[in-house]
């Protein structure tokens, strides 16, 4: 899955799929002991079947909101990490709509998608910028991060369930055990791909929901991690107008530029 902009860019790699009940899984703690245990990855089909389901769920939805609360490592030159926070909050409208705000500790961005056209606006500055991207939300998010090095916190929820949603790469998937995300009882998985280890917290029962994630890369010595916590919103029906852009009158429209063209 690709993660946000800004984690550390050896985290976009990163795949998201779905998860099964918990009366299908085997027992949390045999599960772990057979992690700590097994040289071998285990890729336990109980748990990829489960990641599957929460791409279906996840691409049944056709309106909702989510909030995202994270955090975000960094590492200096010294090896020393730094931590930021951030928040995004999406308002969707299944295939093509999106609307999200990015407010972190060092920057501030939101995000129109209508169908057609992506724009990106820096508030605090007064600039935005507008490419075309028709398609769907994943594909335009797919494309603006390929094509101009924007990436969009969470934006693999929106693949997930998709072919693209890359489950083919995880060499290992667990059960942990059940678990509690606030107020609400979930199953805690682990799993492994090249370069990053991976956790979700998957909300049980019919409404197959990730509440948290938690994302380490692995190939870099300090491991940096990238944690966020999601809370949904599925009754939310945002009106078409909030999707695209209008500009104010003293905004400054900028040029976005091809990643390949500004080498």
């Amino acid at each position: 899955m690709s993660i946000p902009s800004t984690a550390p860019s050896a985290l976009r790699s990163v795949s998201f799929g779905g998860l099964v009940a918990a009366s299908v899984l085997v027992a949390p703690h045999a599960a772990y002991a057979q992690a700590a245990a097994a040289e071998a990855p285990v890729r336990d089909a109980a748990v990829m079947k489960r990641l599957a389901e929460v791409g279906a769920f996840l691409r049944a939805q056709k309106h909702f909101a989510v909030k995202a609360d994270a955090t975000t490592d960094e590492v200096l030159l010294s090896g020393q990490k730094l931590q930021f926070a951030s928040t995004v909050e999406y308002q969707v409208s299944s295939p093509d709509k999106l609307r999200a705000s990015l407010r972190s500790d060092r920057k501030q961005r939101d995000y129109y998608f209508d169908g057609k056209t992506l724009t990106q606006v820096a508030p605090r500055n007064g600039y935005y910028a507008s490419v075309p991207l028709p398609g769907t939300i994943g594909d335009a998010l797919t494309e603006v991060a390929q094509r101009y090095d924007v990436e969009i916190p969470l934006a693999d929820l929106f693949l997930w369930g998709t072919p693209k949603g890359g489950l083919d790469d995880v060499s290992s998937a667990l059960l942990v055990g059940p678990a509690r995300i606030g107020d609400v009882n979930a199953d805690h998985f682990a799993l492994r791909q090249p370069g990053v280890d991976w956790q979700v917290w998957v909300e049980r029962g019919a409404r197959a929901l990730p509440l948290k994630v938690v994302i380490t890369t692995t190939d870099n010595p300090a491991q940096p991690q990238y944690a966020a916590t999601l809370k949904w919103d599925l009754k939310a029906n945002p009106a078409a107008s909030a999707f695209t852009y209008v500009p104010a009158k003293d905004a400054h429209r900028i040029e976005l530029k091809p990643v390949a063209a500004a080498k």
